[in-house]
């Protein structure tokens, strides 16, 4: 698998979660297609987009955050994990920071009711 355009260790967690989820890169079919938003000329005249589908599962992702192609590639990859893992029942880090936000609401909310006003 080549590296991508962000430091190593995200690198390094990439391969070992594609290897934890037992994802290869031969699933994978990557196109690449114009993005739109900012960026001017060079978003205009490059494809920096990326579409990621997941053969095995049909489960297919787009990236276009970046004006970097090679960014764009590892942030289609991690949102496919994120994805596939949430499929499987396991917690993604968007549902761990949702519960992170739900108990402290119910940790403040517990807070106001009990203070009695005199």
């Amino acid at each position: 698998m080549p590296g991508f355009a962000v430091n190593e260790e995200k690198n390094r967690w990439l391969i070992r979660k594609m290897a934890e989820l037992g994802v290869k890169e031969d699933d994978l079919e990557e196109t690449f297609v114009r993005s739109s938003g900012n960026g001017g000329q060079h978003v205009n005249k490059t494809s920096t987009c990326v579409q990621l589908r997941h053969k095995p599962s049909g489960i297919t992702v787009t990236a276009s955050r970046e004006r970097s192609q090679s960014v764009n590639r590892f942030l289609a990859r991690r949102e496919l994990l994120e994805r596939l893992e949430a499929q499987a029942g396991g917690m993604t880090a968007e549902m761990k920071r949702v519960e992170k936000l739900r108990k402290q609401k119910d940790r403040r909310r517990r807070r106001t009711t009990t203070k009695v006003v005199l």
